[in-house]
Order: C-alpha cells, then structure tokens, then sequence
C-alpha cells in the first residue's frame, strides 16, 4: 500500500512538473533574439531553429563567409553581424546595430553561445597568454557582449541563455576552458539574481561533450603538439614522452562525441520560450549521469574517480 501512495506520489509530481515546463509563451513569433557564435555549431543550428519558428534572429558571426552561408539557409527574417566577442570595439558597434534593429520593441533573447577551446591539457604546459586566449572569448567576450545589450534586453523584459559546460562544474582537464565556464556560471547566477526584479530570466547551459568545432580533433593535438614542443625540458623530463604520446595525442576521438546538437538547441529554445524556464540545463547523457553527479561527491572521491581515468607522469610518483 505504502509503495503504491509512494509512487501516486512520485507520478502527480512529475507530472506536474512536465505540465508547468511545457506551458510555452504565445506572442514568441516576431521578437528579437541576438545569437553570437552563429559560424558553426550550436549557434548556427538554433539560428535556423529559431527562424523556423518565425523568430527575427540576429546572428552574430565571426566571418563573412559564415554570415553568407547562414543567409542562404534561412529566411528574409534572419539578419547577420560580423562579431569578434574579444573586440570592444566590435562588439559595441554590434549592440548599437541591434538597438537600430530592435528599437522601442527591445531585444527578447541574448544567447551568448561564442565559445572557444583552444588546448585541453596539463596546466603546467601552458602560458598566461594560453589561458587569456580562451578567457577572452569564453568569459570577457561574453560578460561584455552581455553588458553591451542588457538595456535592450531589460527594456523588453526578456531572456538571457548562457553557454557554460560541464566543466564548468567539474573540472576534468586543465587550460583555460574550465576556468572560463566556471566564469560564466558565477557570472549568470549574479546576473540572474539581479535582474529578476525586472523580470529578466538568465538560464545556463551545461552541456555535455557534444562533436562541434570547438571539440575537433586535429586542432587541439596541433595546439597540444605545440605546447609540448614548447615546453622547457625538465617538464618534458618530468612528464615523459609516453604521457604525451599514449594519452593527449590520443584521447580526442571524434567517436565518443555526440552528435546531436539538437539536444543543446532545443534547451537554449526551451529557455527562451517557455513560461518558466529552468534555471540550469544539463543536455547530453555524460553530463546528467557523469559529470554532474561526480561533481556534487565528496572531494576525495571525485578525485579518485578522475584519477583513475587519468594518465600518471613518469616522475609522479608520491615522495614518501
């Protein structure tokens, strides 16, 4: 008896928890959304995503090419500025182009999805300018793209989606990725706090490992390949060349990515039209079986966990 009241229970809060988050917003043809990072990937899928649902997108593209591609794809509606997030210069010249854009209506949705990934290895083998390379577009370009428009966006009560990462809440590698998404999350909780008094919602993103550009293969060995070349000789001494080779040179597998970049668009979609929006999305199994949980465990643990899977440097064993 009690486990059937138990599951009754369980059954009526899950289904009203999937009644409140499929209640979606009616008047959500015509308003404006700024998308950044709309090359490749993510950005460019829910650019079309958007404008099929009659949405007037203003796709933030890095090159003119991509901008040129993208218009062809889509309809009349969809716009397109060349952004570089890592510019100031660029990216107050865009948010002056929106506000033409957008005018008394303001700006429903900012999506700031630019990302970059740059070299996802030891810390030690890597720079100060390694890291600002991946903070300036990852955490800068996003707190500046966002500051640039929160006017707009407030004026029009709308959404702000943030594209963080699973490594923003557990960091599994070293470089400035993770660093940078653990960024964007502080950032969009303070941001979120701040603005519900204007009625502004701010979600985050926090996918799992998904085959975009930023996860290509060759470019991070490259990128991996020159830090190591680069290296002073007692940190090759230290690691050893079997830490490089058999672990970092090989441990990018286009195979074990997702490809379903749907996953990730349909939660910035959900985000942007849905009555109540959740406050964190979690797209991609690895994320919600993985990584979310090993990052609430108890340090030790999780240490263990990563360990585990980790390769061991030829000087690393522990001095007793």
């Amino acid at each position: 008896m009690w486990l059937t009241l138990l599951m009754a229970v369980l059954a009526l809060i899950y289904w009203c928890r999937w009644h409140r988050q499929s209640q979606t917003l009616e008047n959500i043809p015509g308003k404006y959304v700024l998308i950044t990072g709309c090359d490749s990937g993510f950005g460019n899928l829910l650019a079309k995503q958007l404008d099929q649902r009659g949405m007037r997108v203003l796709a933030a593209c890095l090159t003119e090419k991509a901008a040129a591609n993208l218009k062809k794809a889509t309809s009349s509606r969809l716009q397109t500025v060349i952004l570089d997030v890592t510019d100031s210069q660029s990216v107050s010249a865009a948010a002056k182009w929106v506000s033409s854009r957008v005018g008394d209506e303001g700006l429903w949705g900012l999506v700031n999805n630019a990302g970059f990934g740059y070299a996802f290895g030891p810390n030690e083998w890597q720079r100060r300018e390694d890291f600002a390379k991946v903070l300036n577009v990852n955490f800068l370009g996003l707190v500046d793209v966002t500051l640039n428009v929160l006017p707009l966006v407030r004026k029009a009560q709308g959404r702000i989606v943030n594209v963080s990462s699973c490594g923003g809440r557990l960091p599994a590698v070293g470089g400035g990725y993770c660093p940078s998404k653990y960024g964007v999350e502080a950032f969009s909780d303070s941001l979120r706090r701040e603005m519900q008094d204007f009625g502004v919602k701010v979600s985050i993103i926090e996918p799992g490992v998904f085959k975009t550009p930023m996860n290509n293969t060759e470019p991070h060995i490259n990128n991996l390949k020159r830090l190591w070349e680069n290296a002073p000789a007692e940190i090759k001494e230290a690691y050893g060349e079997q830490f490089y080779q058999q672990t970092y040179r090989t441990s990018f597998s286009s195979n074990n990515l997702n490809s379903k970049l749907s996953e990730v668009t349909y939660c910035m979609e959900h985000a942007l039209t849905a009555v109540y929006p959740w406050t964190r999305y979690s797209p991609g199994w690895d994320c919600k079986l993985y990584y979310l949980p090993l990052s609430y465990l108890p340090t030790p643990i999780t240490d263990y966990v990563l360990s585990r899977s980790a390769p061991k440097p030829a000087q690393g064993e522990k001095q007793t």
